[in-house]
């Protein structure tokens, strides 16, 4: 038996990993170094962690300490099922005084030798992100205070797990953030542009994205969309969604057509996703335009000499609501010395403005100007000090005069 007071002794050190040594290893060498002084503390031959594969109702072997073949073996247990499972769906300590097949349905338990066990849930609030558990090759089996100890253990893995994957996760935000947007514009005769992404407020990318490429005929494309919902998974599916349509766009069939087909994509393979969008098909000498847009914010042209205005399109519905939907466009001219400009809405969407009047205001300061002038005074104009809650993504396009 293990004497509680001397555990928590021996628990001070697992309890005071540093920030540095956070920062420092992989999720898996933490809780390896971790399950090492679990083990040491309760006087265990075993430890092992299993996490809650995401969007399941499994739990999967992720690091251990003599029970290195379940991590090898890739063990997955259903929630509710065998000695893992139970722990995961009770959300309660489990003690198991006999570790047989009819008490566990991994197998590499009995095989081991493993006599008794005792296994936590590792809470990340009320959700079960995993199930921490031990083992002995004796029949000691485990006291009330071994519970106390190993629940103290399984608390400050779990927040090591959640501090480990926030950290992952705004890593993987930046690097979204960086290989998403387009790392230069185009550069055609006659054309200038400019483009500025921001993040909505405390979060590192979301679903908002601009492109501009253009195409080996010499078509060139102008792209504003947004995926519906935040932070990273946002911004997997939007990644997926701008990767998809400019293969459709690489077919050279208009813009209405490639939204068609984009459309069916996100319908099918990102089901319950949903995507406005704004794109515009010009072919040289680039002096009319083709516009097609799913739900999006429709682009303002300002020519020199005249007021910015709001371009009056076709309204469709955006990516992934309606199946089969028909798109349709409209063709303008694209004068010289003038700029198209492309926003997502949360350059111009506040909650305490009205939305028309706020895209109004945008038209109005629009200038004829070189596009890196466009997008600053848009910005500024726009945004000024406020607390965006939204991405922003700007696209701005100018003929040379």
């Amino acid at each position: 038996m293990v004497d509680i007071s001397e555990a928590a002794d021996r628990l001070a050190n697992l309890l005071a990993v540093s920030d540095v040594e956070l920062a420092r290893l992989d999720l898996d060498d933490l809780l390896v170094k971790l399950l090492d002084r679990v083990r040491s503390a309760l006087v265990t031959d075993t430890a092992a962690v299993l996490l809650r594969d995401p969007g399941t109702d499994y739990v999967v072997a992720r690091a251990a300490c003599g029970l290195e073949e379940e991590v090898r073996q890739g063990v997955r247990i259903a929630l509710g099922h065998g000695f893992a499972g139970s722990i995961a769906a009770r959300k309660e300590p489990v003690r198991l005084t006999r570790v047989d097949a009819t008490t566990v349905t991994n197998p590499i338990l009995w095989e081991t030798g493993i006599q008794v066990m005792l296994g936590v849930p590792l809470l990340s609030g009320t959700d079960v992100i995993g199930v921490l558990h031990v083992g002995r090759l004796s029949a000691e089996p485990f006291t009330d205070d071994d519970v106390e100890v190993l629940q103290m253990a399984g608390e400050r893995i779990a927040s090591a797990i959640v501090a480990s994957r926030l950290a992952i996760s705004a890593a993987a935000a930046n690097l979204l953030e960086r290989s998403l947007q387009p790392a230069r514009l185009p550069m055609l005769p006659g054309l200038q542009f400019a483009a500025r992404y921001v993040p909505a407020e405390g979060r590192a990318v979301g679903g908002d994205w601009y492109d501009a490429f253009a195409l080996p005929s010499g078509n060139l494309w102008l792209v504003t969309g947004d995926v519906a919902g935040h932070g990273i998974d946002a911004a997997v599916v939007m990644g997926r969604v701008r990767s998809a349509l400019r293969a459709y766009a690489l077919l050279d069939e208009s813009p209405e057509r490639v939204l068609e087909l984009t459309d069916r994509k996100v319908k099918h393979f990102e089901i319950g996703t949903m995507v406005t969008l704004a794109c515009a098909v010009a072919q040289p000498p680039y002096d009319r335009v083709r516009i097609c847009t799913a739900g999006h914010a429709p682009p303002v042209l300002v020519a020199p000499g005249e007021p910015g205005r709001l371009i009056e399109l076709p309204v469709g519905p955006p990516l992934g609501v309606v199946a089969g939907a028909t798109r349709t466009a409209a063709d303008l001219d694209w004068p010289a010395g003038a700029v198209l400009l492309f926003y997502t809405d949360g350059l111009v969407e506040r909650r305490d403005a009205d939305l028309g009047v706020r895209l109004d205001q945008l038209a109005r300061l629009t200038p004829a100007e070189h596009p890196e002038i466009v997008c600053a005074r848009v910005m500024h104009e726009m945004i000024r000090n406020d607390v965006v809650h939204d991405d922003v993504a700007v696209l701005a396009a100018r003929r040379l005069p």
